[in-house]
C-alpha cells in the first residue's frame, strides 16, 4: 500500500473510531498536530485509536514519549505503520 493511500485509511479511521461527527476525513492535515491545537484530541481519545490501529494494521503502538512521536499527526502514524510493516517476519 502506497503512503497517500495509508494516510487516507487513517485519517477515515480517526473520524469513524473517535466518533468525529461532521468531520470530513479529507480536512485532515497530514503534518497537522492530532493533539492541543489541532484535532484536540485527548488521553482518552490516544488509547482508542492506539487500539484501533493495532487491530487494524497489526502494529503495536507503545506507550510513553515514544507514543507522543507517533501519534504527532497522521504521518507521524503512517511511518510507524510502514516501519512496523517493513520489519514483520515474512
Amino acid at each position: 500500500m502506497d503512503l497517500a493511500r495509508l494516510k487516507t485509511e487513517i485519517k477515515e479511521l480517526i473520524v469513524r473510531e473517535l466518533n468525529l461527527e461532521g468531520r470530513d476525513p479529507a480536512t485532515i492535515e497530514d503534518d497537522a498536530p492530532l493533539f492541543g491545537e489541532g484535532l484536540s484530541l485527548d488521553s482518552l481519545d490516544a488509547l482508542q485509536l492506539a487500539m484501533s490501529l493495532e487491530e487494524t494494521f497489526g502494529v503495536r503502538i507503545p506507550e510513553g514519549d515514544e507514543a507522543r512521536t507517533i501519534f504527532r499527526s497522521v504521518t507521524g502514524i503512517a511511518e510507524h505503520i510502514e516501519k512496523g510493516r517493513a520489519n514483520a517476519p515474512s
